[in-house]
């Protein structure tokens, strides 16, 4: 019996945040649907064990972590560590492609499948690419990038701006609230639009046990918390409550925090509670905090749509999510982040009046207070943030980085092409009439701005294909479970 051909592999190094490891899910999913296997390379902290448990009929490996801070030979030896067991996984089966999606733990990977003839690949999700893409991309066979300006600040020849991949769970078929009986390409009236995003926070709070009918702020450092951002928002609640007391708060603080803000929200309830029984003996509903405080949630699409407003960091993969579901936004970057990326990052966004921006160290609680209050209190400022959103949303982008990758490697980009001599490009890649493939106004201007071309042959941005439906609020998909290694350094 003859054996059934090998599919092609692509491992994707994506661990060590969520900014690096949410969009490498998201292009793992675009490489299956195209018949890949697909490796995925994390490290062992908590946010990547959590996320790749929902990944499906894909092979997850943990390497030892890489971060250049502190001591040098730590680093040295964590980075030879890793390279070491990154060649032991490729020597059982060497990838054809391997794809860095940044940070100093996807650099060994890289290196080990050079070794073993793999195409190497990597994404810059910011405007100011990081220390070990910049070092990278003199190794990499072509880069794919999330602002334009990024591209001219790597030394590589090959680029494209794709924008930043988000999951599938981002897509607007996700939540299903129109008219079924509407075509799905009809173009909805500014009417229809308000109500769907209506529909579909009201599902989200149901999904998330929130009051349907309560503005919620969501309040969200990243997947790694943000405790200058959570100081800022408990020194603001007092002020927060009085102005808005029907305000739901969905607070994600990150591991360190959860305790500390819990606490600060129970004591301030526990004061509302006293001070309404002291006045009357009838206890108001206004006088309770509705709050609801974790470290960290899986079903961040749910957070979003929940959310009435959010106020968030500005790191690349957070932006791109919040572009995705259309959420205004207040963004305050990390004031620490490398090379002030962030801040380069929350500006794009405020310069097409995608978003707010507040600068942490200079903001007050009261000046933090009054911006969350007035947007909270103007439904027009949201709607023009949301039609500005949409500039900066490519729902192709996870799909165009799987393609390249498998058009770069002389792969066939989907099942049809086994058995075609020649790859033919996809509907979504045709040329049209109109505008309905051009790049985004936001893109354009800042590629013009910057010098740096989207692309070499112009085409970066392309019309998305049709989705498919899904569940309402049910992200879950099918599939066996993530095969887990633990992969130890050869020694």
């Amino acid at each position: 019996m003859q054996r059934a051909p090998e599919k092609p592999l692509v491992a994707i190094a994506c661990g060590g945040t969520g900014g690096h490891l949410f969009p490498g899910l998201a292009v793992a999913a675009e490489l299956q649907r195209r018949d890949c296997d697909v490796l995925l390379l994390v490290s062992p902290k908590e946010v990547d064990q959590q996320a790749v448990r929902a990944a499906r009929d894909v092979q997850v490996a943990t390497l030892p972590a890489v971060a250049l801070q502190g001591n040098p030979f730590a680093f040295a030896r964590a980075s030879l560590a890793s390279y070491r067991a990154a060649k032991k996984l490729f020597a059982a089966r060497p990838p054809q492609a391997v794809l860095a999606m940044g940070g100093f733990t996807s650099a060994p990977p890289v290196l080990a499948g050079k070794k073993f003839g793999a195409k190497a690949f990597l994404h810059e999700s910011n405007t100011i690419p990081g220390r070990a893409n910049r070092w990278l991309a003199h190794f990499a066979d072509e880069a794919f990038v999330g602002f334009p300006q990024a591209a001219h600040r790597l030394w590589i020849q090959r680029h494209a701006v794709t924008g930043t991949p988000v999951r599938e769970q981002f897509s607007s078929s996700t939540f299903q609230c129109r008219d079924s009986a509407s075509p799905s390409h009809e173009r909805a009236t500014p009417e229809e639009d308000l109500a769907t995003l209506e529909c579909r926070a009201t599902s989200c709070r149901m999904a998330l046990g929130l009051d349907p009918q309560r503005p919620t702020l969501v309040i969200t450092g990243g997947s790694q918390g943000a405790t200058g951002l959570n100081d800022l928002v408990l020194a603001a609640l007092p002020e927060l409550t009085a102005r808005h007391p029907d305000l739901h708060f969905l607070h994600l603080t990150g591991a360190n925090d959860v305790d500390k803000a819990r606490a600060a929200y129970t004591a301030l309830g526990s004061s509302r509670r006293e001070e309404a029984l002291t006045k009357s003996s009838i206890q108001h509903p206004a006088s309770s905090i509705r709050f609801l405080v974790q470290p960290f949630l899986t079903e961040m699409e749910l957070a979003l749509g929940a959310a009435t407003l959010v106020v968030s960091r500005a790191g690349a993969s957070s932006l791109a999510e919040l572009a995705a579901m259309r959420v205004p936004a207040i963004l305050v970057p990390l004031p620490t982040s490398a090379d002030d990326h962030q801040a380069h990052n929350a500006r794009a966004f405020a310069d097409t009046g995608a978003a707010r921006v507040l600068n942490q160290r200079t903001t007050s609680p009261a000046q933090f207070a009054t911006l969350v209050s007035d947007l909270l209190t103007n439904a027009a400022a949201r709607a023009q943030m949301q039609a500005a959103l949409t500039q900066w949303h490519q729902p192709a982008a996870a799909a165009d980085i799987a393609e390249r990758i498998l058009r770069t490697c002389g792969l066939p980009v989907s099942v049809t092409d086994l058995a075609e001599a020649e790859w033919q490009p996809p509907a979504r890649f045709a040329k049209r009439k109109g505008s309905a493939g051009a790049p985004p106004a936001a893109f354009r201007a800042l590629a013009e701005s910057s010098g740096a071309p989207a692309c070499r042959d112009g085409s970066d941005f392309r019309t998305p294909s049709e989705s498919t439906s899904g569940a309402l609020v049910d992200s879950a998909r099918g599939g066996r479970a993530p095969q887990t290694l633990l992969v130890e350094a050869a020694p």
